[in-house]
């Protein structure tokens, strides 16, 4: 069971991480598509000029799913944001 509070839900993850050679909103269509389609995400915020991605999830998916993902988006997982 989850446990709502202001500002999240408790049990559902966040990560951001850095995708380069994003420069327009059809980038950020084509990776929030791409990573929307992983199990267990259940939403993605991408912000194309600082080249961020935010994904929360239960769970999330692990490195290696996440940047076939951003790839076959046709873009270039760079690491995480702290």
């Amino acid at each position: 069971m989850r446990c709502a509070t202001p500002d999240r839900i408790v049990g559902v993850e966040t990560r951001s991480v850095v995708v380069t050679g994003m420069s327009c909103e059809h980038c950020a269509t084509a990776v929030r598509g791409e990573i929307g389609k992983l199990p267990g995400v259940r939403e993605v915020e991408v912000d194309v000029a600082a080249g961020t991605v935010r994904i929360s999830g239960e769970p999330l998916p692990g490195d290696a799913a996440l940047r076939e993902a951003v790839e076959e988006a046709g873009y270039e997982l760079a690491g995480q944001r702290p």
